[in-house]
């Protein structure tokens, strides 16, 4: 496993296994099955249901938990300082943790300057090693991070062959922000896993289309969290630390990117008037 270090010396695998869309019946299953076949970064988040199934995995895992990496996200029902503050404790519980290795405010709405009040207060507690931020695009991020006390160490967003997020990243780097990608398959839009660039590059490495999209984010920079409920998807998916694009072949996979997101803008009124009251209601 490949590690980058955070701004504040905490070192996070480059390559994770995401829980997102992963039913609560199966969550405890599929991350023991992750954890069997060397993954030792897991993401999970309040929305999602399913922390619980995390906790009893990793508490079951015979994994020391200090080699094992845990990231969650404090949702918009829970902005705020009092409720954040609240939900960061429910979380421990969940996570059957004494600390969390990553929190992040998971969407820019709500209180969520009082959100990461609570988070800086944490932080400095030790229940959390590293917090950064999710789905803040650029303006967002340099609002927080001008007037927070410590800047987002992380900033999770959407991030694949499609939307490769450059100039975002730049921009994260002038604030000692590494970037994350969620949904590094574009959840199979856009046609993604019979992309014909994608395609013909894994044939010259003897991979996947899913493994060529992986290498490229990582040699980019970019931590990666991809998700499977198949053993066998999960395996192929952590393996791809035994070869390298080539300079033509990054440039190449470059081409691919539209510049835009496959699912939502929080630019868009519509989009972001539904995603606060769907965070309301849930």
């Amino acid at each position: 496993m490949e590690y980058v270090k955070l701004s504040n010396g905490v070192e996070m695998p480059v390559l994770g296994y995401g829980v997102y869309q992963v039913s609560p019946s199966e969550c405890e299953r599929c991350v023991s099955d992750a954890i069997s076949v060397g993954y030792r970064s897991i993401d999970t988040a309040q929305a999602y249901g399913n922390e619980e199934g995390v906790g009893a995995a990793i508490s079951k895992s015979g994994v020391a938990r200090g080699d094992l990496f845990i990231t969650t996200k404090v949702w918009i029902s829970n902005a705020g300082y009092e409720r954040a503050k609240a939900s960061i404790d429910e979380s421990l519980r969940k996570l059957r943790s004494d600390y969390i290795d990553l929190l992040l405010i998971h969407q820019p709405f709500g209180d969520y300057y009082g959100t990461y009040r609570a988070m800086e207060e944490a932080y400095r507690a030790g229940k959390l090693r590293a917090i950064g931020v999710s789905n803040f695009y650029p303006d967002r991020l340099i609002d927080i991070a001008e007037f927070s006390e410590i800047a987002p160490m992380v900033n999770q967003v959407e991030t694949h062959v499609f939307n490769q997020q450059t100039e975002a990243q730049a921009i994260m780097k002038r604030y000692g922000t590494q970037i994350m990608s969620w949904g590094p398959f574009a959840e199979g839009r856009n046609d993604f896993f019979n992309n014909p660039t994608l395609h013909a590059i894994g044939l010259e490495h003897g991979k996947s289309v899913a493994q060529v999209a992986l290498r490229f984010l990582i040699q980019r920079g970019v931590v990666v969290i991809p998700k499977s409920v198949r053993k066998e998807r999960m395996e192929q998916n952590i393996d791809v630390f035994d070869f390298a694009l080539s300079d033509d072949e990054m440039q190449a996979i470059a081409k691919l990117d539209l510049g835009h997101s496959l699912f939502f803008s929080h630019y868009d009124p519509q989009t972001v008037s539904w995603l606060v009251q769907y965070g309301k209601s849930k």
